[in-house]
């Protein structure tokens, strides 16, 4: 049996097929569990509602391993905390966890089955990951970095065995690529506008949140990653609050948010700094003294301007920022545009189902530079 299914109009999952699924009952039910939590905000007993409606249009379960078996074997290995109360059902770490791995997964996969939309640029270095490259030794070269076998083949085909011995220009070295220490500051736009026009915006962004968190905490625990969300005002959420991020009635304080992403970056000690910024909109809002500046009728340019200087500010500080506008409007792409440029960092038009790919392959490209 082959299904694909939808839990309310505009949420498509992920192909399911049991009979080709060598994972036990228990592990499918928690990959579609966990994904359903990212679209209800991490609410669990919702989550399990709309399980127990997918069980009943596609026979999830059979008549040897139930949904209540699953809710028990949730609770029995760690997922799932039961109030004894009112019984209503809340997740835990673990399951945090699980939801940013899942998350890294899907993106991760996408990746792995093609590079659309890739803008990555490999370059080599002196230090870090090997790569396929060979070149000929040159003075100040690492002795690590010699690679001894071809080294040795050079040699015996110059001079032979009978008289073997190595000589400089018989050395070749192995390429590597330099992988740099960064502090990234992701901004996720939680405006009203993110959940507007039929369109679910906001669960994208906090699953590629997610993602990268996960690929930092695991791939480079040198670096930093810090969330800061955006709408009235801004304010900073740690990586465990990630599933439970919902869209407000507010409009768009991108100033407030780069303020604040700025502030964290100065904190912190490494060099290469850099602002990731996922929006669906211009800049509406300013929060002067103790009042809210508003209006959301076209580009306002006393708005627009304080992110303009805030580009150029960062810019001074040598803080990179990369704009990802999950909207084509044509008129936001020139704020785009006069933005990116004060700034000299880069601008992405990305649609919801490759934004994940934009994001991992430009923080990837990021990590590999050129030493001299």
């Amino acid at each position: 049996m082959f299904v694909r299914f939808i839990v309310m109009i505009g949420h498509r999952f992920i192909q399911f097929n049991p009979t080709d699924n060598l994972k036990s009952k228990f592990e499918q039910l928690v990959d579609i569990f966990t994904q359903l939590l990212a679209y209800t905000n991490g609410d669990a007993t919702e989550a399990l509602d709309w399980l127990n409606q997918l069980d009943r249009s596609n026979k999830l379960t059979d008549d040897d391993y139930g949904i209540g078996d699953f809710i028990e074997d949730l609770k029995q290995n760690g997922y799932l905390k039961e109030n004894p109360q009112d019984g209503q059902f809340t997740i835990t770490p673990k399951t945090e966890q699980a939801i940013r791995q899942k998350s890294l997964e899907q993106i991760f996969g996408k990746l792995k089955r093609g590079k659309q939309g890739s803008h990555s640029i490999t370059k080599a270095g002196t230090t870090g990951e090997t790569n396929a490259e060979i070149r000929a030794y040159q003075f100040g070269d690492l002795l690590e970095q010699i690679n001894f076998t071809e080294s040795i083949k050079n040699a015996q085909i110059n001079r032979g065995l009978d008289s073997f011995s190595i000589q400089e220009d018989d050395l070749v070295v192995q390429e590597t690529d330099f992988k740099t220490q960064t502090s990234t500051v992701l901004m996720i736009d939680i405006s009203h506008s993110m959940i507007l026009y039929g369109e679910d915006r906001i669960t994208p962004a906090k699953k590629v949140a997610m993602a990268l968190c996960e690929l930092i905490t695991k791939k480079y625990p040198k670096d930093t990653i810090d969330i800061v969300v955006f709408g009235n005002d801004a304010w900073q959420v740690e990586m465990k609050d990630l599933p439970y991020l919902q869209v407000g009635p507010y409009h768009t304080n991108t100033v407030a948010g780069l303020e604040l992403a700025m502030d964290i970056l100065r904190k912190r000690k490494i060099v290469n700094k850099q602002i990731f910024m996922i929006t669906d909109g211009k800049p509406t809002c300013l929060k002067i003294g103790g009042r809210y500046y508003k209006n959301s009728f076209g580009l306002d340019r006393k708005v627009v301007n304080r992110c303009i200087n805030l580009a150029s500010q960062c810019k001074k500080l040598k803080i990179s920022i990369t704009t990802f506008m999950i909207a084509s409007d044509p008129y936001l792409q020139k704020f785009v545009e006069e933005f990116t440029e004060m700034n000299k960092g880069k601008a992405y038009f990305a649609s919801l189902d490759n934004l994940g790919t934009f994001i991992f392959n430009d923080f990837e490209s990021g990590k590999r530079k050129i030493l001299y």
